[in-house]
């Protein structure tokens, strides 16, 4: 497992490094506690990304800002997503290896960069997902990042 994991890494390894996060992010507009699952390839919920610490699950605080979405992991650096590469957000049931009731996890589409290994190597879209420790929370943060994803996502949403 360890070498698989290893060989994982240096497949990766030109995977663009997250920002970090601005210094002043202003008010959240949501914030919830629960589980950083992973980060996958978009839409292929086995492909996790382990470079830059995205492929580890631990606890987490998830807080929704005008300028993006942070994750601020336990254990681990800060995930930092900017509004412009939001790309979507679902509720799904599972992704590598956590599955859970429908639409149990809120998962975040974002493009992380260009990635040589990918498909198209101008731009790779991954899946990060999150499990709100109170069901209450989910709806609000699911909402919460539905409302700042960037205007051309917005539109796309509606003709789908």
């Amino acid at each position: 497992m360890a070498l698989g994991w290893r060989n994982r890494l240096k497949r990766q390894a030109d995977v663009t490094a997250p920002p970090a996060a601005p210094a002043d992010l202003g008010a959240a507009i949501a914030t919830g506690e629960g589980t950083y699952i992973t980060t996958t390839t978009a839409h292929d919920y086995l492909d996790r990304i382990a470079v830059h610490g995205l492929g580890i699950r631990t606890t987490a605080v998830l807080s929704v800002h005008e300028s993006g979405v942070i994750f601020d992991r336990s254990g681990s650096d800060a995930l930092f997503i900017p509004r412009e590469s939001l790309r979507d957000v679902r509720l799904d049931s599972g992704m590598a290896g956590k599955f859970v009731e429908k639409d149990g996890l809120i998962v975040i589409e974002w493009n992380i960069g260009a990635h040589e290994g990918a498909a198209d190597s101008a731009e790779t879209n991954v899946d990060t997902g999150f499990r709100a420790r109170y069901h209450e929370q989910q709806a609000e943060l699911f909402a919460a990042i539905e409302s700042i994803l960037p205007r051309t996502t917005q539109n796309e949403r509606k003709s789908a």
